[in-house]
């Protein structure tokens, strides 16, 4: 082991070498014995990087502000030297194992062991950023676990001249890929998440980095969660083998040991203006909340109805894409109804949209709802109510937030008969269910959702929810069951569980909850709920009727073989209109519509490639009448007759996504989400350029489009209310009539 800077072959600075452990960023990591018989961890700095003189200045610098630090997930600075020939640092020895070696020899962690993951490099991270510090270098590699939780080093990886400087943003990013790997190996795979991490890790991995979450956030997460503490190491015993031998390897009788660890308690955080912008955190804190003066209820769980054995049906449908872009060639595929005859399509080409208003807010709006009157602006700061007509302030905001961005598998608010509901968080509690007027401004109730199940002394459930809806006198909260059990395999069903409310009151009147309930469709009329579920693996899903009527009581069901794009979570992928349920069934090109009460088949409308590819529609949408059922197709928006089925009109978008790829309708994704809404004569719907299209329902013709070239990653926010459509783009919010006038 000959080191340029090394005293001798076999020590660098005042340490003995004892054995090389790995390489992290081009640096070689040792450890090494003092004189005095310590162990401690060396780290020799990369040749190229000691040739560079200003490289030396940061590293002296990150070592004075790394022996500041003291946090448990992070190992201590012991000694340095920025000025030797070869730079090297020593921290204190830590018995442990590299992530990479760990999953690479044993596989991927357990969901309880990437808990511990997550959140002990969180809390190193937050520690890190709060001195001004960048890490820059979490990796698998540089990652070590311990039978106290993971380690990271203090002094992260410092830049050579001219390098781009490492943000916060870019550690969470690096946090994310790392558990990541631990969850799925060295083929990255987000279905190897746990469902109580995917949706944060996830968030970790957005391409814009303002919208990943803070170390903080991350660490509130999982503290709001209330998971149950681990009791018994963290780690497998085949990795704590490997520990005790690696330690032994180097002679420790100093490093600690290698027997059974503590975790340290999770640190307490003040409230922290302006740590929001995320989009997926799940607040599940309890407490009393205070909205406007008005106390939060609490809500009460019921008894939940065992789900009920599927039968064989006829309707089916095949895997949703592999991607986002749907994997289709830059050429589009036109489908139309099996049957002949009926309209030309038309292509979509219109003028640009002419704005009605544009305003700019303080913060970035996190989720919209309005009604003709009355836009509702929600933040991860405040709630405000805007004039739909100008745009101005109407109201003294409320002190609800939402942190995160609606989604397509989450969207937090709804509105019916002069009223907001909203999904929120206040300043003293998480997890919230609130209704406001829309005429005051004023919160008329509050009932704190209760999101976990103690399960007797232990925390055996949460219950996340993913978006609200209303029906008559009753409100609908709906989301997933996550078990607290240490068990997950992305091939198991989901449980997702369905919740009433009473509308006036925002007292609770009963919870169904079931494998059997994945995406949960709440029509604007009559008694029926439609919940689609479907297990991965292309094993066959189901679409069943809930009887609200009778308390959440299944109902028919119609057994839908393949139908794994009914496994998403969040924003339902069915229609209602006319007294009907639709659904995608055969093999992923055939709309049917059944008797919302009976399941009885009404009419199935097959629609078929002209060039003979396969075909899968969409998700389909109704008018606001009900008369209209949209049905997007790749390319193409099909309009038929909710009564029989019968083709009105086809629109067809030309030209290419953002992406080079094929223009496609975002709701022929089957990804859920309001990629497409109503007004009552106009049809507004999004596509893969980024392009809102605004539709004449009586032609399918374009009334306008609207393009925003500045436009979030992600895509501007949207929704229509009366003959409007609002849109949120960054921090302005634009309003354009439905006819562009």
């Amino acid at each position: 082991m000959n080191h340029p800077g090394a005293d001798g072959a076999h020590r660098i600075g005042p340490y003995a070498l004892l054995g090389r452990e790995r390489t992290v960023g081009g640096s070689e990591v040792f450890a090494a014995r003092t004189d005095e018989g310590s162990l401690v961890t060396v780290t020799v700095v990369a040749p190229e990087l000691a040739a560079d003189p200003e490289f030396r200045d940061r590293f002296r610098a990150a070592v004075e502000v790394a022996r500041t630090l003291s946090d448990d997930f992070l190992v201590p600075v012991v000694d340095a030297d920025a000025d030797a020939p070869v730079p090297w640092l020593a921290t204190r020895f830590t018995a442990g194992l590299p992530l990479r070696q760990a999953v690479d020899r044993h596989g991927p962690l357990s969901e309880p062991a990437l808990r511990v993951l997550a959140d002990g490099l969180a809390r190193a991270l937050t520690a890190l950023h709060a001195a001004g510090m960048v890490h820059g270098e979490v990796s698998p590699d540089s990652v070590l676990l311990t039978m106290e939780g993971p380690r990271i080093s203090a002094v992260g990886r410092v830049e050579a001249t001219g390098g781009p400087a490492p943000s916060p943003t870019d550690d969470m990013f690096h946090l994310g890929s790392t558990v990541l790997f631990a969850a799925s190996g060295i083929e990255p795979d987000t279905d190897a998440l746990p469902a109580s991490l995917r949706d944060v890790i996830d968030g970790c991995l957005y391409t814009d980095p303002p919208d990943r979450p803070t170390a903080e956030q991350l660490v509130a997460y999982l503290k709001h969660q209330n998971l149950p503490s681990l009791k018994g190491s963290w780690l497998p015993s085949s990795v704590t083998a490997d520990m005790a031998a690696a330690t032994a390897a180097v002679g420790s009788e100093s490093a600690g040991g290698i027997g059974r660890g503590t975790f340290p308690p999770p640190p307490e955080f003040s409230a922290v203006a302006g740590v929001s912008r995320r989009k997926l955190i799940i607040a599940l804190a309890g407490g009393a909340a205070v909205l406007g003066g008005t106390t939060a209820a609490f809500a009460l769980f019921g008894d939940s109805s065992p789900a009920p054995e599927g039968r064989a049906g006829r309707p089916g449908s095949t895997a949703r894409p592999a991607s986002p872009s749907g994997g289709r060639s830059t050429a589009p595929t036109s489908a139309s109804p099996s049957s002949t005859g009926g309209p030309e399509p038309v292509v979509l080409a219109g003028p640009d949209a002419v704005t009605s208003w544009s305003e700019a807010g303080k913060n970035a709006p996190t989720c919209l709802e309005a009604s003709d009157k009355v836009v509702m602006v929600v933040s991860d700061t405040a709630t405000s109510f805007l004039d739909a007509a100008t745009g101005k302030s109407m109201f003294h905001p409320l002190n609800t937030t939402k942190d995160f961005r609606a989604s397509s598998g989450t969207y937090p608010t709804a509105y019916a008969d002069g009223v907001f509901y909203l999904l929120c968080d206040t300043p003293s509690q998480s997890g919230v269910l609130a209704a406001f007027d829309a005429a005051g401004g004023k919160a008329k109730w509050a009932t704190n959702l209760a999101a976990s199940d103690p399960g007797g002394g232990t925390v055996i459930s949460m219950y996340p929810s993913t978006y609200v809806a209303v029906l008559g006198n009753t409100v609908y909260v709906c989301g997933t069951e996550l078990k607290i059990d240490g068990k997950f395999s992305a091939k198991e069903p989901t449980t997702g569980y369905i919740r009433a409310f009473n509308a006036a009151t925002g007292k609770p009147l009963w919870q169904v909850e079931g494998t059997d309930i994945n995406n949960v469709l709440v029509p604007p009329t009559g008694s029926h709920l439609l919940a689609a579920s479907a297990v991965p693996a292309k094993k066959p899903g189901r679409v069943q009727m809930i009887d609200a009527g009778r308390k959440g009581a299944r109902g028919w069901k119609v057994s839908v073989p393949h139908a794994s794009h009914y496994f998403t979570t969040g924003w339902p992928l069915t229609c209602y209109a006319a007294g009907l349920f639709l659904f995608a069934g055969g093999n992923g090109n055939t709309l049917f519509a059944v008797d919302a009460a009976t399941g009885s088949e009404k009419w199935h409308q097959r629609f078929d490639a002209k060039n003979g590819d396969q075909v899968r529609i969409g998700t389909p949408f109704s008018s606001q009448d009900g008369a209209t059922v949209y049905v997007p197709v790749g390319s193409d928006l099909v309009a038929l007759a909710a009564a029989d089925g019968t083709l009105q009109w086809v629109a067809v978008l030309d030209g290419a996504s953002d992406t080079g790829t094929s223009n496609l309708f975002n709701a022929s994704l089957r990804l859920g989400g309001k990629n497409a809404q109503c007004s009552a004569d106009t049809v507004f719907a999004t596509d893969s350029a980024k392009t809102l299209w605004a539709i004449d329902a009586a032609t399918g013709r374009a009334r306008w489009r609207y393009r925003d070239p500045g436009q979030p990653d992600v895509g501007f926010m949207w929704t229509v209310g009366g003959d409007r459509v609002f849109i949120a783009s960054h921090l302005t919010l634009t309003a354009i009539a439905a006819h562009g006038r």
